[in-house]
């Protein structure tokens, strides 16, 4: 049993307190070994426990807190505090479960901030164990990503246990934390009663067996959970014994928007299940089913489900999914009739020139809009032919660019058309 209540939260890891870390420098210094300018409230206290506790002044860290020291003193709230590791601001430096330690102590009771983006760092267990700790104390925190930290199935416990006692966190991701099966279906359970969270992600998670246990849990919580609008499960190994558990709750499941199955071994047969769930279903308007096996057989069902039932879906990615001409001309016929689907991607399957001739027209005929979709049509010695475009569903998810932000949406449609937790 994985444990209830704050008891089960409070279980840290074997080293309930990080170890220090000794560094040639003086625990004061950064990097360079000179002393840094503390001017904010909160570089002063992760300042001073630093040195009480002779700790490692990141630099990183202090840059990210004077900056939001000087959007609290402007009277700023709501603040998504983004300390991601993938920065361009942060060649070396890496956030630790140490240093998350050190932000446990000074975020603790901070009102201005609801979200917490720590991407891609070195966050183990130890920080994982803080994190779920932050988010008791925290009541104002609504948005924490953990993407890419390697918590493993220890720290992914902690968060399920937090669930427990925490009301105010509406989306946490934990993809390609290498969580294990025992806290995915932790996690699974406890949102079967945690009626908050709008938005999760448990992408690629560490499964063993060929059971679908994880699946079958996450089903189960579908059939339950009236609240989550957002579920991503790629790389979950979904098979269509899988699809079918899914597809049985979203007959009855009344909230979810956003559905990402991508990345699995999802056949025409899964495809069955699917396009008739479709003709009841009416809230879900996003479903990313790139990089599986749909091929042709299953491309139809859908298309059919789309032409003459389904009036809800916003978004389809079929991306890399070994159809041929007559599934993807069959797709492009169903949006003739169907007014509601405003995004395809198709790019990465067998186009002939039917399929090239078929998405020209919709572009042209303003039914299929430049920026809703991957590919663009041009012609050579009067052929048409399609050329890959950058848009997607969630393109700047794994990374971001080099300056600023996306100029537009069309690059992360899922996100812009299911706005749960802004950026994160």
């Amino acid at each position: 049993m994985w444990g209830s209540g704050e008891e089960a939260a409070c279980a840290g890891p074997r080293s309930s307190l990080p170890a220090p870390t000794t560094t040639p420098n003086p625990s004061w210094a950064l990097a360079d070994g000179s002393a840094p300018e503390v001017i904010g409230h909160l570089q002063e206290n992760y300042y001073n426990l630093c040195m009480e506790k002779s700790q490692k002044i990141n630099s990183f860290i202090l840059h990210i807190l004077q900056e939001l020291d000087e959007e609290i003193e402007k009277g700023s709230e709501g603040i998504t505090l983004n300390i991601a590791g993938n920065s361009r601001l942060m060649p070396e430096e890496r956030v630790t479960g140490e240093d998350f330690w050190i932000l446990f102590r000074i975020l603790k009771k901070n009102p201005y901030i609801n979200g917490l983006d720590v991407r891609y760092n070195f966050i183990s267990d130890v920080g994982a164990y803080y994190a779920a700790r932050l988010l008791q104390k925290n009541a104002t925190l609504k948005y924490l990503r953990m993407t890419g930290n390697k918590i493993e199935n220890k720290g992914g416990m902690f968060f399920a246990a937090m669930l427990q006692i925490n009301s105010s966190l509406e989306k946490l991701d934990l993809g390609d934390c290498d969580l294990g099966m025992q806290s995915v279906i932790a996690l699974a359970t406890v949102l079967t009663q945690n009626q908050t969270i709008k938005g999760i992600n448990l992408n690629r998670p560490i499964l063993y067996g060929e059971q679908e246990e994880s699946t079958v849990h996450l089903g189960h919580m579908l059939k339950e959970n009236h609240c989550l609008v957002e579920l991503h499960m790629c790389k979950h190994n979904i098979k269509n014994c899988g699809i079918k558990q899914l597809c049985d709750a979203l007959y009855l499941n009344r909230s979810l928007r956003y559905l990402d199955v991508s990345c699995n071994k999802i056949t025409c047969d899964g495809m069955v299940c699917l396009a008739d769930v479709l003709k009841s279903n009416t809230t879900l308007e996003v479903l990313d089913l790139s990089f599986n096996r749909i091929e042709n057989a299953g491309t139809k069902y859908l298309s059919e489900t789309l032409a003459s039932h389904n009036r809800s879906l916003r978004a389809l990615s079929v991306v890399s999914n070994n159809i041929e001409g007559e599934g993807l001309v069959a797709l492009s016929e169903s949006m003739k009739t169907n007014p509601t689907l405003s995004n395809v991607y198709i790019w990465g399957n067998k186009f002939d020139e039917a399929t090239c001739v078929a998405y020209s027209d919709l572009i042209q005929m303003d039914r299929l809009k430049p920026d809703n979709t991957d590919v663009e049509p041009f012609v050579v010695d009067g052929h048409v032919y399609l050329a890959e475009v950058s848009n997607g569903l969630k393109k700047h998810y794994y990374w971001r660019p080099t300056y600023g932000e996306a100029c537009t949406n069309s690059p992360n449609a899922g996100f812009t058309l299911v706005p749960v937790g802004g950026h994160l």
